[in-house]
């Protein structure tokens, strides 16, 4: 039976795997200790020096996991399925929701990501040119499709309500989010795993990014050379670009008035979502569209900009992308954008496609429950962004009730997120 429309929505728990740790609070008391998760890539083999800055999970094995077995393992060998199993189950537990005959059917899961199981897609190509075409794993195409993870990860757990991949890009997140959070309102679930995966550390992506000029290239001549921990320094007057990273990250929603009846507890409340396409470029950021999308979610949230008080970037420590962001926001918040302290989570993690805005937006959520700013760590002032407060280089002790995350990706797709700390 569906519920009554123009319900609240509130985050209830979260969960996350990434360079700085396989569990969310590993995660977040590194990211407050102004740590960063790089190294040298162990994932692949790649000869080059300068693309080998990676941001790999230390110490991920699905076969450390209980539910998977060598079998399992081989049949499933897109990376992405059981990191994302593996995660919706910590989500679950950290929000204390329970699947049984009366949650079950109400709880919908949609996590995005970006590049997919290209890890299986490169196995079954090398079994093809080494082994010949019986050799191609029947379990290719299945590892190939973006739903497979929350469809694996709902036999596992037990859901049944609606599932796909909000197929967003580097936005992904966010727009699962961004759904997960209309279908509470609109009474069609009472329950959301919403979220983001992306395992893409193979030669093939790599060298793709490295080609585009996206990557980062550490040279001899570079900070980074002798620490790959600070490769990653978004807003900083030397940026070359992002760290290629894996991870998952999960988000638990719940309609407000299940809260109390099953014992949870909330964290924060979606207030609003602003959602473009640029119909621009494929990868050119498009400035008229974004800032359309964040005035958007102020506007959905029934807020003013200056009600803002901090912004989550993209911050992919990109050349352009870093300056476009904060001109969309001066064009935004103008005046009000000095006292608005803004940071990028990337210079910690990196960039984890389809996963990083469920990550950014846990990690902002968890910072405002904490009383605590993370921050832009690897910062050198770039001129171009003087009068700009991006929390350099340590976290630093405030209260914020309202904050704003911002996702972006590639084909021009935009999506903005606004939390309120409860």
């Amino acid at each position: 039976m569906k519920a009554p429309r123009n319900r609240r929505v509130f985050v209830v728990g979260y969960a996350a795997a990434t360079p700085l740790g396989r569990t969310f609070q590993e995660t977040f008391d590194r990211a407050a200790a102004g740590e960063a998760g790089f190294r040298r890539v162990t994932r692949c083999r790649i000869p080059e020096p300068h693309l080998q800055v990676v941001g790999e999970i230390p110490g991920w094995n699905p076969l450390d996991l209980d539910f998977v077995d060598e079998r399992e393992a081989r049949y499933w060998n897109a990376a992405f399925i059981h990191l994302t199993m593996a995660v919706c189950r910590d989500a679950l537990s950290d929000a204390g929701l329970e699947m049984n005959g009366e949650t079950s059917s109400r709880t919908a899961c949609f996590i995005g990501s970006a590049l997919n199981g290209h890890d299986a897609f490169r196995a079954a190509s090398l079994s093809l040119q080494n082994d010949g075409p019986l050799k191609v794993s029947p379990f290719l195409l299945p590892n190939l499709c973006g739903n497979l993870p929350q469809g694996k990860a709902g036999a596992l757990l037990g859901f049944t309500g609606v599932s796909f991949s909000p197929q967003g890009a580097c936005a992904s997140g966010n727009h699962a989010l961004g759904v997960g959070a209309r279908l509470i309102r609109d009474g069609d679930v009472d329950y959301v795993l919403a979220g983001g995966v992306d395992t893409s550390i193979i030669p093939e992506i790599i060298y793709g990014f490295a080609n585009m000029n996206a990557l980062v290239k550490v040279y001899e001549d570079d900070r980074a050379h002798q620490d790959p921990g600070q490769a990653s320094r978004p807003f900083s007057s030397d940026r070359r670009g992002f760290v290629l990273s894996e991870g998952a990250g999960v988000i638990v929603l719940a309609a407000e008035e299940t809260i109390k009846a099953h014992g949870l507890t909330p964290r924060a409340e979606i207030m609003g979502v602003g959602w473009t396409s640029d119909a621009y470029h494929y990868i050119r950021p498009h400035p008229p569209t974004i800032i359309r999308a964040i005035r958007q979610a102020i506007d959905d949230a029934e807020l003013v900009p200056g009600d803002i008080q901090y912004v989550n970037c993209h911050g992919t420590s990109t050349l352009k992308g870093d300056e476009v962001e904060v001109d969309c926001l001066r064009e935004v918040f103008g005046g009000d954008l000095s006292r608005i302290p803004i940071s990028s989570n990337k210079s910690q993690i990196g960039h984890t496609l389809g996963a990083a805005a469920a990550v950014e937006g846990a990690l902002t959520i968890e910072g405002m429950r904490r009383g605590l700013l993370l921050p832009t760590i690897n910062h050198i002032p770039d001129p171009k962004f003087d009068g700009v407060d991006v929390v350099p280089n340590r976290a630093r002790a405030a209260n914020v009730e309202l904050a704003l995350s911002n996702a972006f990706g590639f084909g021009g797709t935009n999506c903005c997120v606004i939390f309120r700390g409860v």
